[in-house]
């Protein structure tokens, strides 16, 4: 098989023999023509510029005349692709060192020929070799090089590829700030169906971007992207699975399978981005309508050097699939949820530094409070941890306020006396239970040698009763008999004594001045 350049070889002589071939030079005129093409300086296939011998001229006349045009082609070494002798016990080696391990680098390879043989091979030279020789990695079987497929689909809307992408810098709030370009490009038509500059990536910035598409465009049967956060969010996902999406992750580690995008990212760069760099700085708005106004009158309307048609061409012909969206049903998924504890002075959850009003009545209760963050938070919903709905947050102004003071409770009516009758009940039963049991006599002597019946007289005389023990009521005789079971050695004597000391001639004063004569007596 004779390659390009023996093909310009061959042209290049026919151009010149061609007068003698075809009998427009006489055969006896043959050799003055070869000697006036000799004295002309020619430019050869090969870039040099140069005269040609006769003799040149008439080897070639016979070849094109014994041979044909094959003739013409120039010669080949016998020996081509073959090592010289001195060199090939040397690449024999080093082939075989690559056939017994594959993974075997040239600079390993070339150690060990170092080593045996004196000399090395030059990269290139060896690599060469090797692949004529069949030892290459890969046509041993050892590359894990996956064999891949074009990304494409038959219809507009099957397939969206998105990314991020760092983008330049505009002036936002007075600083510099950095830029990310979220887009989603069509796989069938190359068509940018949304493309957006934010200031953040996160999945707010990704559910911005995707409500955009989604609202332009409707829903795709298919959504690729990478492996990112961001795209494995469970909101991203319920979404997709709501809408009927089916949606694909690319490989770890594997960047070729987004070529599709990234080639977009790189032509944005190249054509548009290229020019805000060098412009003044620009606001994000104004950067996010230069970017519009540059898809619409020029990317989309370029023709595309795979699909051979404009992407605005490709994109709106049909058949087209589309697949409306109900927004309203999947921004629900991207709601974000907070717990928050309302204040007990103010009655308010607080929010991004904003204030919302809650009923008095859950102050100091630990709620979920969900919003739109796309919205302008001028309300808020309410729930119970248990998930129960408990009414809307209004934004107020705190230092206003807006909630009505909760009223007085009305004057009811009296209501029975339950706990007390219960106590009284109670009390009834465990002195009967008392009266019912007596007064133990034989512990009390035990104890004391004084009777608590005499115990009992000295104090009622000594108060001033009248009839005696009689004259002291069932509480009395129960503090008097609970206080004489409890200490010993009691006596008139120190009855008398307490009784001179007391503060008060009551039972209870003279009882706490004899636990304390009682007390110095055992000291």
């Amino acid at each position: 098989m004779k390659g390009r350049k023996d093909e310009d070889w061959a042209v290049f002589w026919c151009v010149l023999l061609s007068p003698v071939l075809l009998g427009e030079i006489p055969e006896r005129q043959r050799e003055r023509y070869f000697q006036q093409l000799s004295f002309e300086e020619r430019r050869l296939p090969n870039g040099q510029q140069r005269c040609i011998s006769v003799r040149t001229f008439r080897r070639k006349w016979r070849q094109l005349k014994d041979e044909g045009v094959p003739g013409l082609y120039r010669r080949h070494r016998s020996d081509r692709g073959k090592p010289r002798k001195k060199y090939a016990k040397l690449l024999a080696r080093a082939v075989e060192l690559k056939r017994e391990q594959p993974y075997r680098s040239a600079t390993v390879i070339n150690r060990i020929l170092k080593r045996e043989f004196g000399s090395s091979v030059p990269r290139s030279t060896l690599y060469q070799h090797l692949k004529r020789e069949g030892a290459t990695r890969r046509k041993l079987g050892a590359s894990k090089q996956k064999v891949r497929c074009r990304w494409t689909r038959d219809k507009p809307g099957a397939l969206w590829v998105g990314d991020f992408e760092h983008g330049p810098l505009v002036m936002h709030r007075g600083r510099a700030t950095k830029t990310h370009l979220s887009a989603w490009i069509d796989c069938h038509s190359r068509y940018v169906v949304e493309a957006r500059y934010y200031i953040r990536e996160n999945l707010d910035i990704l559910t911005d971007s995707l409500l955009r598409a989604w609202g332009n465009h409707g829903a795709s049967a298919e959504l690729y992207v990478d492996n990112a956060k961001i795209y494995h969010a469970k909101a991203f996902r319920l979404a997709c699975t709501q809408l009927n999406i089916k949606l694909r992750h690319r490989p770890p580690r594997e960047p070729a399978p987004g070529g599709l995008i990234e080639r977009f990212f790189q032509t944005c760069q190249m054509q548009f981005e290229a020019e805000v760099r060098a412009s003044a700085t620009l606001t994000l708005d104004e950067l996010n309508r230069s970017l519009a106004a540059w898809l619409q009158v020029a990317y989309h309307q370029e023709v595309h050097s795979e699909t051979g048609q404009t992407p605005h061409q490709r994109y709106h012909q049909d058949p087209r699939l589309l697949r409306q969206v109900d927004l309203g049903a999947v921004l629900t998924f991207f709601h974000q949820r907070v717990t928050r504890t309302v204040h007990r002075d103010f009655s308010d959850v607080e929010l991004y530094c904003l204030f919302f009003a809650v009923d008095p009545s859950l102050r100091g209760d630990r709620l979920i409070v969900e919003f739109d963050p796309f919205s302008s938070l001028e309300e808020v919903q309410l729930y119970s941890p248990e998930g129960r709905y408990l009414g809307r947050g209004k934004r107020y102004e705190r230092e206003k306020g807006t909630h009505t003071q909760p009223r007085s409770p009305e004057a009811a009516e009296p209501i029975k006396p339950a706990y007390l009758d219960a106590l009284r009940d109670e009390h009834a039963a465990q002195q009967q239970q008392r009266r019912s049991q007596g007064i133990d006599f034989h512990s009390a002597r035990r104890r004391n040698r004084w009777s608590v019946t005499s115990f009992a007289r000295v104090f009622a005389r000594l108060l001033g009763r009248r009839g005696g023990v009689s004259g002291l009521t069932a509480q009395e005789l129960e503090t008097l008999n609970a206080f004489y079971t409890r200490h010993e050695h009691l006596n008139e004597g120190l009855v008398r004594t307490a009784f001179e000391q007391a503060a008060s001639t009551t039972i209870l004063d003279v009882l706490f001045r004899l636990q304390s004569l009682l007390h110095e007596r055992n000291e």
